[in-house]
């Protein structure tokens, strides 16, 4: 159930201006700036890449995640964004509900490890309320997940707060069984955002023996030790860490004396990946969250399984009621766009915000394409959906220029077209196109749905170009 807060309207919010943080990234080692900006209401947290010609966006979205090895990687049409866990628990914990952060690198820097920079870096510029009211979706049935293997267990229940407990056992006596939770979001600031990322030493010996975790360094995790290291052993950890023998103490089971802000430190910290990993279900949530063993993986599992139930309870069905005159109908749609029969293929456009349009196509047995595309059991075509999908949000993108007549907009690509259901005559296809992120340089992205009934029947990402028409 998609919810808002009790007895007043909370709003959306965003960061008052811009602030630049500087670090290295943990696992490429690449010196990065990344600057946090304000952004329109419900565009979300959007990567931007700009390091990468046109600046393409990466949003902060479950479904979008390709590697979970020692932090979260997004990745949209072959651009990446690597750890981006901590910073997005910062933002969370904060209630910063859109952001732009722009990054000239690849990975969102390591800084010292822990969310506590981040915080303190949004907390230096504030925040400010939008206009647009904030929902929550609040766990209705519960969720389990469940990696035998790994001796995972999550469970996701109903609840009024955002609540989470993580417990830990890594059948190691320097660690032990540890336990972790916060009430609310209001103790993450204090409780969990200083606690630092951890690892075992035989685990670093093999990372950086293979290059994977460039940018590590004693100053960035918690090291534990879980023997007493021999002479030759710490000559080999003074080569890899590039300091002398002296440098290297061993106190309390952790490399070089580091102290621990907190007795259960490493299960804070895994609570604290647990909060930044969920905000990419894509809105704020209520639950109880028990985690066992949790890690990324996990934790994006989760995720996608409360988006799965956001899509299954919320019905975000567009309303269509025929007895409600248009936002458009087809001569307004005439004067916006090119297209004319046989491929005109929208009939009216029925709701339309700065960020999303509906539109309505009537499948009827008079379209000329059902005389040769299966005459005998007549389908349209998908092409043809996708093409209608591309008109809607045609509409949306021409309704940001002046003298929308003198443009058009053109398919650059489309990605992840799913097929769910067949189009058919007598069918109305409800077709809603969202922005993915905010137009820039002419660059329309759109995730787009269509509906017959209530039944999903096309998915699709799109990208569209806006270009002048020729005089």
């Amino acid at each position: 159930m998609i919810i808002f807060a009790k007895f007043y309207m909370e709003r959306q919010q965003t960061l008052n201006s811009g602030v630049t943080v500087n670090g290295r990234g943990l696992h490429t080692g690449s010196v990065v700036s990344l600057q946090m900006l304000p952004s329109e209401e419900n565009t979300g947290i959007l990567f931007c890449r700009t390091d990468i010609p046109d600046s393409p966006l990466v949003k902060a979205d479950a479904n979008l995640v390709t590697d979970t090895s020692r932090g979260t990687t997004l990745e949209y049409q072959g651009v990446k964004v690597y750890t981006t866990e901590h910073l997005l628990a910062a933002l969370t914990a904060l209630n910063v509900d859109n952001a732009l952060i722009e990054l000239n690198g690849p990975e969102v820097p390591i800084l010292d490890g822990s969310a506590r920079y981040w915080v303190e870096a949004i907390n230096s510029v504030g925040v400010c309320e939008q206009n647009a009211e904030r929902k929550y979706y609040k766990i209705q049935d519960i969720i389990t997940y469940v990696d035998a293997e790994n001796e995972i267990e999550m469970i996701a229940l109903p609840a009024d707060t955002f609540k989470v407990t993580v417990l830990i056992d890594f059948k190691t006596k320097v660690l032990g069984k540890q336990y972790a939770t916060i009430e609310s979001l209001d103790d993450f600031v204090t409780e969990i955002a200083p606690c630092r990322t951890f690892v075992f030493l035989h685990e670093l010996d093999f990372l950086l023996k293979n290059n994977l975790i460039r940018g590590g360094d004693l100053d960035n995790a918690l090291v534990f030790v879980e023997k007493l290291l021999e002479p030759n052993e710490m000559s080999h950890l003074a080569k890899l860490f590039n300091k002398t023998i002296d440098d290297l103490k061993v106190e309390e089971g952790v490399l070089n004396n580091v102290k621990r802000y907190f007795s259960n430190e490493p299960a804070r910290h895994k609570l604290l990946d647990v909060v930044g990993d969920l905000r990419l279900v894509g809105m704020p949530l209520k639950g109880h969250f028990i985690l066992k063993r949790p890690g990324h993986k996990s934790n994006v599992a989760l995720a996608k399984l409360i988006k799965k139930q956001i899509m299954e309870n919320s019905n975000g069905v567009p309303v269509y009621n025929p007895d409600v005159p248009p936002i458009y109908d087809i001569n307004a749609i005439k004067t916006m766009l090119p297209h004319r029969h046989p491929f005109l293929l929208i009939d009216k456009i029925i709701d339309v915000t700065d960020t999303s349009v509906v539109g309505i196509k009537n499948v009827t047995m008079n379209e000329p394409f059902f005389e040769g595309h299966f005459p005998d059991e007549p389908v349209m075509p998908g092409v043809l959906i996708v093409e209608a999908m591309g008109q809607t949000g045609g509409i949306l993108a021409l309704r940001m220029v002046e003298d929308p007549e003198k443009y058009s907009t053109y398919f650059v690509k489309f990605d992840n077209v799913k097929f769910r259901s067949k189009v058919v005559p007598g069918d109305t296809l409800i077709l809603k196109m969202e922005l993915s992120a905010p137009i820039r340089r002419g660059l329309v992205q759109m995730h787009g749905t269509v509906y017959v009934g209530s039944k999903i029947a096309v998915e699709a990402d799109l990208m569209a170009q806006i270009a002048k028409n020729k005089e």
